[in-house]
């Protein structure tokens, strides 16, 4: 039996900047969905008392969740500045191949930016939210 031929997406399109972008994008978004198991678990610890959030608070306090807290972050702050610019897209702006690129470079530069003005914020200025 002769195998089928494999779909052409695979022999013609090209790996670009602007494609991965948009790639790493959507991979965000998985990470930040599943990201929200941590975000249940804390609500559901403090609904069952005063026990549960001090065990909860000890878990969710360690060094690997904030590790995973800073991964969570980098993955916001990614998904924000590129969802922005697919909302441009949706306009019709911006589609453009050399506005793309450009669009794609701004996107990992806010978004490293923005990264670092959240973990300056809150893990070296002791910024508190009450």
């Amino acid at each position: 039996m002769a195998s089928r031929p494999l779909s052409p997406h695979l022999e013609v399109y090209k790996f670009t900047y602007a494609m991965a972008t948009s790639i790493v994008n959507r991979v965000t978004g998985l990470c930040l969905s599943a990201g929200l198991v941590l975000l249940v678990y804390w609500l559901v610890a403090v609904a069952g008392g005063a026990s549960r959030f001090a065990r909860a608070e000890s878990i969710l306090s360690s060094a690997p969740c904030k590790v995973l807290y800073a991964i969570l972050v980098i993955g916001f702050c990614y998904h924000l500045t590129a969802g922005i610019r697919h909302l441009v897209w949706d306009t019709g702006r911006g589609l453009e191949r050399t506005q793309s690129r450009a669009s794609a470079k701004v996107v990992v530069v806010v978004s490293i930016l923005l990264t670092l003005l959240i973990g300056y914020c809150f893990w070296i200025a002791g910024v508190r939210v009450a």
